[in-house]
């Protein structure tokens, strides 16, 4: 293997943004932040989610990034300040190196992930189920 997951991540945090969890908590809620969790929907389910924060499934990501994408997400084309987090910090460096590599600007990640953010207390609620 050239190279590891692990190397890719610490690549990765050399180049991004990383809010500590007590930034992060601080960002929580300010109109010009929007927190995206790139979780797979059974971790949502599972765990709860952060409320307020959009679901962006790390597999359709890039694509919902792209303009040029047809299944491009009007959220992204925002000008506010993108928090990216999944469970423990890995998967959102990875996701906040590769969308800031497209050309998102203003993106982070949250150190520690959600993880970090359950063991802060920060607010957690259930996933609402999507109706059919």
């Amino acid at each position: 293997m050239k190279k590891t997951v692990k190397q890719m991540v610490k690549e990765a945090n050399g180049r991004i943004e990383t809010l500590s969890i007590e930034d992060a908590l601080a960002a929580h809620g300010q109109e010009n932040t929007c927190f995206v969790d790139i979780r797979d929907v059974r971790e949502l389910e599972r765990e709860g989610v952060v409320p307020g924060a959009i679901h962006a499934p790390r597999g359709m990501l890039e694509f919902w990034v792209d303009p040029e994408s047809p299944y491009h997400r009007e959220e992204f084309a925002s000008d506010k300040k993108f928090v990216f987090f999944c469970a423990a910090g890995w998967r959102s460096a990875l996701a906040t190196d590769t969308v800031q590599s497209m050309g998102l600007e203003n993106v982070c990640h949250i150190e520690g992930g959600f993880g970090a953010w359950k063991k802060a207390e920060g607010p957690i609620e259930e996933r609402k189920s999507k109706k059919s």
